[in-house]
């Protein structure tokens, strides 16, 4: 699907590098950016061109991606000096794919919007695995005629594009979505500890919960890949970049005025296994300290784990 619309990719980390791959392989023209540029390796060898700095690549692109870890780095990446704002064309659309700050989000909006230019929220859901393979979400904030002027670039990077409404609010979204994935795997490591420190074989209780209502509803799926198997190494999303996503949304409650009890105590807890040096663990590594506390080790089979998912699937 060759096009004459440029694209211009800032951030070739652990999912940026993948979502910029499959632009790539949709057939368009890529200019790519990035802290250091041998992440750009095979990027280029695929056909990119290289940008010395963000207001370079912008200067050369119709649509602009971010892909970055902070809030900070998006800011100074569009914004600071020789920063996409210097550079972006009259007309041009810029997604940022980072789980943002929606404070953040709408002063980019903003100082993009005096520029005739139009910023839009989009941040990811689906984790390296879905950023390879496209199977992943897309939330896009912002203006809809940008949106669907540009839904095949975001198609080629996810199957699930979808816009959810005026600037900020896919990233109200994908902090809703992620705060409660860790709060519910927080109390996920609460139960299931005590389940086996009861006598409960850990893979035979998962197969007795996943009957009921709950486990109908998937409640206990998340639990397959690194919970019953022990197996935090390497990650699959790391308790660094989770961590984060939750103090954003924590702090998004105190914006609002909104007591978020349970979600502050997940907060802690992830931000205590941080401290204990597991910050590039998978972030499921969190669900070890209730272990610790209670004495017990979650370690099962994965060839057992495999095949209690296989009949959970066929049941």
């Amino acid at each position: 699907m060759a096009t004459d619309v440029v694209i211009g990719f800032i951030g070739l980390g652990t999912m940026g590098g993948k979502m910029a791959t499959n632009i790539l392989k949709a057939g368009y023209k890529v200019v790519v950016h990035d802290l250091h540029r041998q992440s750009a390796g095979h990027h280029l060898q695929a056909g990119a061109e290289w940008a010395d700095t963000p207001r370079a690549l912008a200067e050369k692109s119709d649509v602009i991606f971010t892909s970055l870890p902070e809030p900070a780095d998006v800011e100074r990446v569009s914004l600071a000096a020789d920063g996409l704002i210097e550079g972006v064309k009259k007309g041009a659309a810029y997604f940022d794919l980072s789980t943002n700050s929606q404070s953040v989000v709408k002063k980019i909006h903003e100082a993009f919007a005096a520029k005739g230019a139009q910023m839009l929220d989009a941040p990811v859901s689906g984790g390296p695995s879905g950023a390879a393979s496209r199977k992943m979400a897309i939330w896009v904030g912002g203006d809809k005629a940008t949106f669907d002027r540009h839904k095949a670039v975001l198609d080629a990077m996810g199957d699930r594009a979808a816009y959810i409404g005026p600037i900020g609010t896919a990233t109200v979204a994908k902090l809703v979505h992620n705060m409660s994935g860790y709060a519910i795997s927080c109390a996920l490591a609460e139960t299931f500890t005590m389940g086996v420190k009861a006598g409960m074989d850990p893979v035979a209780l998962w197969e007795a919960v996943r009957q009921g209502v709950g486990g109908r509803r998937l409640t206990f799926d998340g639990l397959l890949d690194q919970f019953l198997p022990g197996q935090y190494d390497p990650p699959n999303f790391a308790l660094k970049l989770a961590t984060k996503d939750v103090k954003l949304a924590t702090e998004l409650g105190r914006e609002l005025g909104v007591p978020m009890r349970i979600c502050n105590l997940a907060y802690a807890e992830m931000r205590e296994a941080c401290n204990r040096g597991w910050e590039g663990r998978d972030s499921r590594a969190v669900m070890l300290l209730e272990q610790e506390r209670a004495g017990v080790k979650i370690a099962a089979d994965p060839e057992r784990v495999k095949q209690a998912a296989e009949r959970a699937k066929s049941g």
